[in-house]
């Protein structure tokens, strides 16, 4: 089989937003406790966090994390999470049906931050507070002192505000499993209030309002049209959540759920413009997918969990060597939407649903840890426009290319960047051609293949291989990739 992607340095859709490999924490399961923060562990530092995590995490290079959920912010206290720990309430997480002993709050997540080099993406919980509870918590965060709330935060030992500036307002409101679920109106009404005295405190925050949960629930689309709506002026992004499964082990069918990701983006940007549109406005808002990853190998066990654990197994997804390849081409689809795609945040970061594991030994990383490793790091830049050409095959839904592929080029590093996934069972000879530039050699050339589809890396005998067949002659880039792979080629850019 054979497969071209065609580039012109100077064509671009977009520079990537950094933010676009951030990540995702939530109070579910272990994804806190037991592994982030556990201060009896023999790798735990003054903070009480697991240094080997900071390790692994650091190799992903998130620039922010979105926190602290996801269901759980829907019925959380943030007070219930600062100052002293020995003082700290012990509650009912209700989302997860699980016991918090908000010993890991605000200001260890900060800490945490700092030590992963990550920004916040702070959420509010508009379930069962709502614009009080986001008024005085940005007022804690960010104001300098001399307030109730802002002093507080220096007697609890943040002498400088924290400075948050992206803010998630809600989460999931669309969803009737959500604590406080709304109506689209409702919601929307709750977010222009909300917004209007969050700015009132720091006209610098940037806000991110609800979309959908999922590009299948019944509200899609008039969910986001009704909320806009009434916030357009008010927010300056629109979340996307999307998760995918293969119940039907049907490999073919999986891998071409990535049409459906990219399908998703294109509609909700038509929606926004069309909103815009009607408003007669010259603002744009953009996106921010703050949920996206494959999910469904825990759900089984996840059904047969007792209630009322302290730090469960939950959500404890394994992945296979299918869930890479296509999280690949989710990251793949990313970049093409990097115009109007600004945030991203792959749920979740440790534990669960997550790219990292531990145990009481160490961590350990999935097989999805590899191209969000390899595209967190040098999906950097700005984002060719592709024009690719490749024999397609008929999915259920979806005619679905057997590559995707992306080029995006970093003038900092003056290096091409392609990634690539070949969806086919058989070899592809795959050329780049690559248009006003002069290439230099081959930087680094790697593949994840040769795997059984269902293989998962517990024993983590996983790994990045080199891919060796790789040659430049003048602005032509040639490779031949493995069956179903994930693939990256670093260029240099002379000229």
């Amino acid at each position: 089989m054979k497969a071209t992607l065609s580039v012109n340095v100077n064509d671009q859709i977009s520079k990537i937003d950094p933010r676009l490999w951030g990540s995702f924490i939530e109070h579910v399961g272990r994804s806190v406790y037991e592994d982030i923060y556990q201060p009896d562990h023999e790798t735990a530092d003054e903070n009480g966090f697991r240094k080997d995590v900071i390790d692994a995490v650091k190799k992903l290079n998130v620039p922010v994390i979105r926190y602290p959920g996801g269901n759980f912010v829907s019925g959380y206290n943030w007070q219930d999470g600062i100052g002293p720990k020995d003082q700290r309430p012990v509650r009912l997480d209700l989302a997860w049906r699980s016991i918090e002993t908000n010993q890991f709050g605000l200001h260890e997540f900060m800490d945490w931050c700092k030590k992963v080099n990550a920004a916040p993406d702070m959420a509010v919980n508009l379930g069962t507070r709502g614009i009080d509870e986001a008024r005085n918590l940005v007022e804690y965060c960010n104001f300098p002192k001399g307030t109730y709330w802002s002093d507080l935060r220096r007697q609890n030992g943040a002498e400088e505000p924290f400075d948050i500036k992206l803010w998630s307002v809600g989460n999931e409101k669309d969803g009737d499993w959500q604590i406080g679920h709304q109506t689209a109106h409702e919601y929307g009404r709750l977010v222009h209030e909300t917004a209007k005295v969050m700015r009132l405190v720091d006209d610098s925050v940037e806000l991110v309002a609800c979309g959908s949960s999922n590009h299948q629930n019944e509200t899609y689309g008039d969910w986001e049209e009704t909320v806009l709506e009434h916030a357009y002026d008010d927010v300056d992004y629109l979340s996307l959540h999307q998760y995918y499964d293969n119940y039907e082990d049907n490999l073919a069918e999986f891998l071409g759920k990535s049409v459906d990701f990219d399908n998703f983006i294109s509609e909700v940007v038509a929606i926004c413009d069309a909103v815009k549109a009607r408003k007669h406005s010259d603002k744009q808002i953009n996106l921010a997918f703050d949920e996206w990853n494959v999910w469904y190998h825990s759900v089984g066990a996840d059904d047969e969990s007792e209630p009322w654990g302290q730090a469960p197994h939950l959500l404890e997804d394994h992945y296979d060597f299918e869930d890479a390849l296509l999280l690949g081409s989710l990251a793949i689809s990313l970049m093409r939407h990097a115009d109007r795609v600004k945030i991203g945040c792959l749920a979740q970061l440790v534990n669960v649903i997550a790219p990292i594991m531990t145990n009481e030994d160490g961590v350990w990383y999935q097989t999805i840890f590899y191209p969000f490793m390899q595209v967190s790091n040098y999906g950097q830049g700005v984002v060719l426009t592709p024009n690719q050409t490749v024999s397609t095959y008929q999915a259920k839904d979806y005619q679905v290319p057997y590559i995707d592929s992306i080029a995006v080029y970093n003038p900092d590093t003056a290096e091409i960047v392609v990634f690539i996934v070949n969806k086919a069972q058989e070899q592809m000879d795959f050329k780049l051609n690559i248009d006003n530039a002069e290439l230099g050699p081959v930087v680094a050339a790697t593949q994840f293949a040769g795997y059984d589809i269902h293989q998962t890396n517990e024993d983590q005998s996983m790994d990045l291989q080199m891919l060796e067949d790789v040659t430049v002659s003048g602005n032509q880039v040639s490779a031949t990739l493995e069956p179903l792979s994930w693939n990256m080629i670093r260029i240099k850019k002379e000229a």
